[in-house]
C-alpha cells in the first residue's frame, strides 16, 4: 500500500497531480492542509476527481466528511489521546501517528493504521530523524491488528527496505512534493513495488 500526504501548503497544479496520482494507483491521499479554511478545503477537495472521495483522507475539517462522502479520518497523536476519534469509529475508517513501536504496539483494533515516523531521515524537514531507531525497532512489533505504514525519507532508492521490514505500507509526503516531477518520482516508487 502506497499513501501520499499532501504538503501543508498548496502546491501549483496540486490537484491536478493528485488525480493522476490516483489514476496511476495511488491507495490513498492524506489532505493534511493545517491552514486552509474550511472554504479552502472545500474548494481544494472539488478540484479532485469526486471518483476518488473513497480514496481521501482528511486530517482537518472533518464535518466535511459527510457533505463529500469522505468517510476515513486521521487523528494525530494528541487528538487520539484526548479522544477526540471517538464520535468518527461508526461507519468511518480511521487512522494515526506513532513515533515509536512501543506506543504502536498499544494501538487498539479500531485504528485501520497508523504512520510511524521518522522512517529514514526526512526529505521534507532537514535534520529530523537523524537518529531514529525506528527500523531497528521493526523487530519488536506485535500488533497485528493494526496496519503499520512508514512514514519519513521514503523515495524510490529506499521504498524496498520498508516492505523488507515488514511494515505494510508507505507514507510518501517530501520524495513527491520536493520533486520537479512528482507523478514521476510516484511512479517510481509504484514500479519498485510491482516488480
Amino acid at each position: 500500500m502506497i499513501l501520499v500526504i499532501s504538503p501543508e501548503l498548496i502546491v501549483q497544479n496540486e490537484t491536478d497531480i493528485i488525480n493522476q496520482m490516483f489514476q496511476e494507483g495511488l491507495d490513498l491521499l492524506h489532505v493534511r492542509k493545517p491552514w486552509l479554511s474550511r472554504n479552502e478545503m472545500i474548494e481544494f477537495i472539488t478540484q479532485v476527481d469526486e471518483n476518488f472521495y473513497p480514496k481521501l483522507v482528511l486530517h482537518t475539517h472533518y464535518d466535511l466528511g459527510k457533505e463529500f462522502s469522505i468517510s476515513r479520518f486521521h487523528f494525530r497523536e494528541i487528538d487520539r489521546e484526548e479522544e477526540m476519534y471517538k464520535s468518527f469509529m461508526k461507519e468511518n475508517t480511521i487512522s494515526t501517528s506513532v513515533h515509536d513501536i512501543t506506543t504502536y504496539n498499544t494501538l487498539e483494533k479500531e485504528w485501520e493504521y497508523a504512520f510511524i515516523s521518522p522512517f529514514f531521515p526526512s526529505i521534507s524537514k532537514k535534520g529530523y530523524g537523524l537518529d531514529s531507531t525506528i527500523k531497528k525497532e521493526m523487530q519488536h512489533r506485535n500488533n497485528l491488528d493494526v496496519k503499520l505504514i512508514a512514514l519519513g525519507g521514503i523515495d524510490q532508492d529506499n521504498i524496498h527496505e520498508v516492505f523488507e521490514s515488514g511494515a505494510d505500507g508507505a507514507a510518501l509526503l517530501g520524495a513527491i512534493w520536493k520533486s520537479e516531477e512528482p507523478l514521476n518520482v510516484f511512479k517510481k516508487c509504484r514500479n519498485v513495488l510491482m516488480s
